[in-house]
């Protein structure tokens, strides 16, 4: 049994310490759906997911080299190119609101702010949000329609052009680790992002110094539970995500960053994929 799992060079920690992974899936081939990554584009593809017996986490094992999967691989490979960003964001911000993530999590965000966020009413200013890994920004594009300050954040500098020439938003481009002075905000995201780090502890930890009071972290990850009920061609347990998240380990990855838990959500959203979504605070 172990406490963690080498992906690469790299190790993956279980968000709750537990020592009590377990086989669970075992790939030979790229599953159905897959994007073929150069680095997994291969006649050897051999991959694991491991389960916490704990906490029903699930971690990634593979020897596979995702090193600067963000900075050109990911864009390249699933959009192509600038066109291809922007077919994919015009294809997206034009879906019925029903058949629509984006839509639901902004209607939920939104809701929540109202309740929870007094700051920019009582300082008669517009509500900030930061954006972290913010991609396509379509995201962004409904927050900015709602008369929030926004701000996209990405490692790749064509979704960082994208943010700031279509969509119309301040773009930093770069880590979110290694990046200082990005401000304070009302509302920090990761919408299906925190899945996609090795440590996302640390991640989360660190955007504790761009809330303002009274500010709130919104996390959305993808849900182990649901997906592993359905077996190992669910998207959730695809190459990239070297984390698959269950309640438990969600709120201990709160929890071990410095946050608690005010509201913590299952569901299944219209493309079908199986999320859990949480605010922090």
């Amino acid at each position: 049994m172990i406490s963690e799992r080498r992906v690469g060079q790299n190790l993956v920690h279980c968000p709750c310490g537990s020592n009590n992974f377990h086989k669970f899936f075992t790939y030979t081939e790229r599953p159905e759906g897959e994007t073929p990554f150069p680095f997994s584009a291969t006649s050897q593809y051999y991959r694991e997911v491991w389960r916490c017996s704990t906490c029903h986490h699930f971690v990634s094992v593979h020897n596979m080299d995702l090193t600067g999967m963000y900075q050109n691989d990911y864009v390249s490979s699933t959009y192509a190119d600038s066109s291809g960003i922007l077919a994919a964001f015009e294809r997206i911000i034009s879906l019925d609101p029903v058949k629509s993530d984006n839509a639901g999590r902004v209607k939920r965000i939104l809701e929540f702010a109202a309740a929870h966020l007094k700051a920019p009413t009582a300082e008669k200013r517009a509500p900030k949000v930061l954006d972290v890994g913010s991609g396509l920004g379509v995201f962004l594009q409904r927050m900015k329609e709602a008369g929030w300050d926004c701000t996209a954040l990405d490692n790749d500098p064509r979704l960082c052009r994208h943010a700031n020439d279509y969509v119309g938003v301040k773009a930093v481009c770069g880590d979110f680790m290694t990046l200082g002075n990005l401000g304070k905000f009302d509302a920090v995201t990761f919408n299906k992002v925190l899945e996609h780090i090795e440590n996302p502890v640390a991640m989360l930890a660190k955007s504790k110094a761009n809330l303002h009071r009274g500010g709130f972290i919104y996390v959305e990850v993808p849900d182990g539970e649901g997906a592993a009920l359905e077996g190992p061609e669910r998207e959730e347990f695809f190459i990239e995500h070297h984390h698959v998240f269950s309640m438990a380990s969600l709120a201990m990855l709160a929890s071990r960053a410095g946050f608690s838990v005010l509201v913590m959500e299952r569901l299944q959203e219209p493309s079908t994929k199986y999320t859990l979504r949480a605010f922090l605070i």
